[in-house]
């Protein structure tokens, strides 16, 4: 609303000393005029263009009737300078790392000198290394006089770049804080709409000596040199490193999304030649990727669509599919996975961040997958869903499943996972065994062998 995209049932938004306000067909534009400008989650960059041609987009400076690429250059580095982003205004954004891209976005916003920039959730994408240059940019963006709001569920950056905060909870202000007099415990239970218990690290566990997977030798390069490692039945195991150290590209190699130069991968005692994805699921691995909304579901499917998307056996009869068998067990993965959504049918691409990745790991409860191997799976989502995720991991590897679990926010491996391995320079360089210390783990995790 505040950009003019949706308009408000009630009530005003002024910017300045004027009131926003127009049609559908102008609201937009004429937010845009009072200087209102947003950098979303899901960036919007064109990756095939340079990053002076995506700063300039539709503004293109001409000479003669013709596009003027040095003056586009010119004006593309002093804006880059101006937040002090290390870029290239010739390098394509293709190239760049997530943490690049986000600044670019930034930097864009501010050519157009707004007096509002909001940014939703600049972080959610990056490793704990690379906040470090958003925060920066957002202070110059503060210094240059821009009023900022920041979108985030990360309070340490919260604290870090602002002096007030409004909470929002279920569409309504549930309090407005002074960060210097507030504590964190009491802003996280204003966000959950009641007291907080803090989670505690994860004990050491009885875990069985079972070998459900096991990677030997793996090599894939360019990222990943020499990659063992065996996971046990029940046994949650985490992975840690920096952004592009390529943990992902691991998980895709063991569910045959990516191939390998050689290694070797054994599920359950068999070994696995060059590993296919059909043929994993039907081993029992049950895979989330990174980026949900990419790869992890339909948006404009229904809940219930995407959740039988990984076994349609269990759902059809002659090549029919039952739909009352369909409503059925996907309500049962709704309320184990305590999905809030209007019905089974309601399109996933409506719900909330925290509800669809609850989705995509539900459907692989459904499967009865063994296996799961989780990349980010809590990225994007807020503070409440968080800790259900949590929940849901420890239940399934009490159950017995196995379960491999990635994510950039260091502090919360410790919170669900038994073991933690760090991927550094292509191979594991250190273990870490339950209960770890977050502190240890980031030292290590930026420490330079």
């Amino acid at each position: 609303m505040l950009t003019g995209s949706e308009r408000p049932d009630s009530g005003d938004i002024w910017i300045g000393e004027t009131r926003l306000e127009g049609d559908e067909a102008t609201l937009t534009r004429r937010a845009a005029e009072l200087g209102v400008r947003a950098v979303y989650q899901e960036l919007s960059l064109v990756e095939g263009l340079t990053v002076a041609e995506n700063l300039c987009l539709g503004q293109w400076p001409r000479r003669n009737g013709m596009i003027d690429y040095l003056q586009m250059a010119q004006d593309a580095q002093r804006c880059l300078q101006a937040l002090g982003v290390d870029v290239s205004p010739e390098q394509l954004v293709s190239t760049l790392s997530p943490a690049q891209k986000q600044l670019v976005e930034i930097a864009r916003v501010m050519k157009g000198e707004p007096r509002v920039v909001i940014l939703d959730e600049p972080t959610s994408s990056l490793a704990s290394a690379e906040v470090e240059l958003v925060i920066s940019a957002v202070k110059k963006m503060s210094a240059l006089g821009v009023a900022v709001i920041y979108v985030s569920h990360r309070m340490e950056e919260i604290r870090r770049i602002a002096s007030c905060a409004t909470v929002m909870r279920d569409g309504q202000v549930a309090g407005d804080v002074m960060l210097e007099n507030t504590s964190t415990h009491h802003i996280v239970s204003l966000m959950l709409g009641r007291d907080h218990v803090d989670i505690a690290p994860v004990a050491p566990q009885e875990i069985v000596d079972q070998a459900v997977l096991e990677v030997r030798a793996l090599r894939h390069k360019p990222k990943l040199e020499d990659i063992s490692f065996t996971l046990r039945r029940g046994e949650v195991l985490g992975i840690a490193g920096l952004l592009g150290a390529g943990r992902s590209e691991l998980l895709k190699a063991i569910v045959g999304l990516e191939e390998y130069e050689q290694g070797e991968i054994v599920i359950n005692g068999e070994k696995i030649t060059r590993p296919d994805y059909g043929d994993m699921l039907k081993h029992g691995i049950g895979y989330t990727p990174e980026n949900r909304k990419e790869a992890g579901i339909i948006p404009w499917l229904g809940v219930d669509e995407n959740t039988v998307l990984t076994n349609r056996q269990k759902i059809s009869a002659n090549g029919v599919l039952q739909w009352s068998t369909i409503r059925r067990l996907t309500e049962e993965v709704m309320q184990r996975m305590t999905v809030k959504a209007a019905s089974s049918e309601t399109p996933i691409g409506t719900l909330s961040g925290g509800n669809q990745q609850k989705v995509v790991i539900g459907r692989w409860v459904y499967a009865a997958s063994q296996i799961l191997l989780l990349d980010e799976p809590t990225r994007g989502v807020d503070i409440e869903a968080k800790q259900q995720i949590y929940r849901i991991v420890r239940e399934l590897a009490a159950e017995g499943k196995s379960v491999v679990f990635i994510s950039s926010e260091v502090e919360e491996l410790p919170l669900v996972c038994d073991r933690i391995l760090l991927l550094q320079h292509g191979t594991f360089s250190q273990e870490f065994h339950a209960p770890v210390n977050v502190d240890e783990l980031m030292s290590a995790i930026l420490s330079v062998h």
